[in-house]
Formats: structure tokens, C-alpha cells, sequence
């Protein structure tokens, strides 16, 4: 079976300052992945590697078996990645209806393919403020713009930088059901977050970064036994 995504010894450098030693991993279908760590051991750069915001100096990142780490990031996005950006990065002067249609397409002619009424039921929010221009938004309410953005693109893999970062807890729980939901419809996917108990009930693989490297690898099950690993790598 081809990997869905398949990392191989990735290392990325901002100028002179190297930020990915020697990545490896492995991604199938419809799987939940999470990357774990502190800040700045990594995470998001291999993000940035994967849609091509950082390319990487050496290695290789497959998706569905073509290599990708040379594509712009445009290119990437076409083949059937999207992306929730760390901090959203909504058009802050358009409304919600104009920044859900911005970038739509149906690249790889999904079947059952996201559209305004698909995410307006998926969040019905955001029909309530379909006029309200993103900068008038609250923060769940710009998050939630930021993922129904990344689905209008109808990814086969979703990755979420940060998913759930400064939002309140109800809004928190809300994001966390979509989530559950996006993962039983078969949705590949990627997330970051520092609240590690949802991640433990929704995801199948963990990754654990540390300076650059990933550094420990299992599933929820083995996580949620191995103490010493939260510690050592997830506690500031």
C-alpha cells in the first residue's frame, strides 16, 4: 500500500540556522496524526516543509507517492493538501462567504465535494455572519472560517497548526467534535495542539519533536502509558 504522505530524513534551515535534522515518517488514509512537542522543537516547521513554505535542504516528502518537497506551495495545495494556519490568516476585509469562495476548487473531483451549504451546515455560525467581514469576527469564529477555507479546497489531507490556540473552552469543545466528525467521514489528518486529552481519544499515531528530531513514536495507547515520554518532551 502507497503512504498517503512518507517523510524521509527531511532537514530544513531558516539561512543559517538549521531547524529539521533528519526527519522520517510515515502517514496512511484516512489516519489522524499528531505532531507533540514544546515550542520551537520543530512542528511547525515540518508544516511549513510539507506545503512548501520551507523547503527543506535535503530529503524527500512524497504525497501519494509523487515527491512534492520542490513544488511551490500553490502546487501542493492543488494536489490535495490544506492548510489551518497558526494564527488563521483570514482576508480580514472580506466577508465570510468571500473568503470560504477565495480559494475554492475541486482539484482531485472529490465526490462528495465541500461547498458553501456543506460548511455552512457543518458550521452554522458561519451562515450568521456570512456578511461579517473576517476582522469582525471572534476568535472561534475566525478559526472556524480558517478550517471551512482549508475544506472549500476538498483536501485529502487536512493539516491544522495550533487548532484549538487562545480559543475559549466551549468554542475549544466545538472544534474538537468537528474534528471527530472530519475524522469518521475518512478525512486525512494532521494537528497540532498543546492540549494533549483530545488528541489522545481522536488520534492513531503520535509524533514527539525535539530539537528538530522526532524523538518518540506510538500510538494514544502507548502514550498515555509512557509518563516518562509527557514529561520529558511535553511539559515546559
Amino acid at each position: 500500500m502507497t503512504d498517503l504522505l512518507n517523510i524521509e530524513a527531511v532537514e530544513t534551515c531558516y539561512g543559517n540556522s538549521q531547524a529539521l535534522f533528519g526527519v522520517s515518517l510515515r502517514m496512511q488514509e484516512s489516519e489522524f496524526v499528531t505532531f507533540l512537542g514544546r515550542n520551537g522543537m520543530g512542528k511547525s516547521t515540518m508544516v511549513k516543509s510539507i506545503m512548501g513554505l520551507a523547503p527543506p535542504v535535503r530529503g524527500t516528502i512524497r504525497f501519494k507517492g509523487s515527491a512534492i518537497e520542490a513544488l511551490p506551495s500553490y502546487q501542493i495545495a492543488r494536489k490535495g493538501i490544506g492548510l489551518v494556519p497558526e494564527g488563521r490568516h483570514i482576508f480580514p476585509n472580506l466577508t465570510v462567504r468571500e473568503n470560504l469562495v477565495s480559494t475554492a476548487h475541486n482539484k482531485q473531483h472529490a465526490g462528495n465535494p465541500w461547498s458553501l451549504e456543506r460548511i455552512y451546515r457543518f458550521f452554522p455560525r458561519l451562515q450568521e455572519r456570512a456578511r461579517n467581514l473576517g476582522a469582525n469576527l471572534s476568535g472561534g469564529e475566525q478559526q472556524m472560517l480558517a478550517i471551512g477555507r482549508a475544506l472549500m479546497t476538498n483536501p485529502q489531507l487536512l493539516i491544522l497548526d495550533e487548532a484549538t490556540e487562545g480559543l475559549a473552552p466551549l468554542v475549544r469543545s466545538e472544534i474538537w467534535h468537528c474534528l471527530q466528525e472530519l475524522k469518521q467521514a475518512g478525512l486525512s489528518i494532521i494537528c497540532i495542539d498543546k492540549i494533549l486529552e483530545p488528541l489522545l481519544a481522536l488520534a492513531d499515531t503520535h509524533y514527539i519533536f525535539e530539537k528538530g528530531q522526532i524523538v518518540w513514536t506510538g500510538n494514544s495507547e502507548s502514550l498515555r502509558a509512557s509518563r516518562v515520554e509527557i514529561d520529558r518532551y511535553l511539559h515546559v
